[in-house]
């Protein structure tokens, strides 16, 4: 996984648990692009003391994920949603005993769609 996407993902689910200081730091450098020199400027510390608190963060973060599994969680379920999505979708007319059932298949269908476009989405 790319390092930002990677660090973007461990931000949204394990952000709120960050002090505010680690929390704005972090957004300034990996949603804002902000340098470190920038960043030092910003906050009135040295560019060290900036690469120090984000690396720290980082571990923070990782550790989170490595005790709580969030992400690796999310990532399954969103992969078992897209196979359950495309199975729905070979389901043909033809395949069901009665317009009932066809219809329940078509709303069901439409659910799961809406899911998977929200996750997509996101």
């Amino acid at each position: 996984m790319e390092r930002f996407a990677k660090m973007a993902l461990l931000a949204d689910f394990y952000g709120p648990l960050l002090t505010p200081k680690q929390g704005r730091i972090w957004d300034l450098h990996y949603e804002q692009d902000f340098s470190l020199v920038e960043i030092a400027d910003l906050e009135k510390i040295s560019r060290q003391a900036v690469y120090d608190l984000l690396k720290r963060t980082e571990k923070i973060l990782q550790g989170y994920e490595d005790k709580l599994g969030l992400i690796r969680r999310f990532a399954d379920e969103q992969h078992k949603l897209s196979e359950v999505h495309q199975l729905v979708q070979e389901f043909e007319h033809k395949d069901f005993s009665n317009e009932k059932a066809w219809e329940r298949h078509q709303s069901i269908s439409q659910k799961i769609d809406e899911i998977y476009r929200d996750i997509e989405a996101s």
